[in-house]
């Protein structure tokens, strides 16, 4: 099969992220200028450099109560801080209940249930039972072409690691199954690893 993308697919539903996947999902908070903590699921995420550590999330679409994308870019605009926690098999039901349509004045960890904690060198809140939590400082928010597409390029700032993700002075992620997010309504876990030494 083919299809250019200006044609379209044939299918009931795009097969973009089925194709790319497995995608790690960064569970981003933010709190608005206002004053309210905003918790949500993005998979458009990785690193994107190593020193100084930087990485990148996508925010796709709107909502009616938001005139720029979604409350977690609005958020970010406004304070210039975020964090992002990774996500584990065990967490999957909260993961899945915070991706909800809340309105922005809605506190997502008090309406889904999910524990926070505050970041120490940025003023927002985290998961408080992650694995591991990246608190973060915005870079630069890049307009994609497209309806309210836009990349979040940010600085990691500080860290915070579970104490039971590290083994044998590693974080290890067995100990915990990363959560990923697949095509469709599709999710899946990180539960086997090998090692493979590299070439040289």
């Amino acid at each position: 099969m083919f299809y250019t993308t200006a044609d379209g697919h044939p299918f009931e539903h795009n097969p973009l992220t089925a194709i790319v996947s497995p995608r790690p999902i960064a569970w981003i908070s933010t709190r608005s200028a206002d004053g309210v903590d905003n918790l949500a699921p993005h998979s458009l995420y990785n690193l994107t450099a190593y020193a100084p550590p930087q990485l990148m999330f996508s925010s796709t679409m709107t909502k009616p109560d938001q005139t720029r994308g979604k409350d977690t870019l609005a958020n970010i605009e406004a304070t210039g801080v975020f964090a992002i926690s990774t996500t584990e098999y065990a967490a999957r039901e909260a993961v899945n209940a915070s991706s909800g349509g809340f309105a922005k004045d809605v506190d997502e960890f008090a309406a889904v249930g999910i524990a926070k904690a505050e970041c120490r060198t940025i003023d927002c809140p985290f998961v408080a039972d992650a694995p591991a939590t990246f608190e973060c400082r915005l870079d630069r928010v890049i307009d994609l072409p497209g309806q309210q597409n836009y990349v979040v390029l940010g600085f990691i700032e500080a860290v915070h690691l579970r104490d039971d993700c590290i083994v044998d002075g590693r974080f290890e992620v067995k100990t915990y199954k990363p959560l990923a997010r697949l095509g469709y309504l599709d999710f899946a876990f990180v539960g086997d690893t090998f090692e493979m030494p590299r070439p040289g």
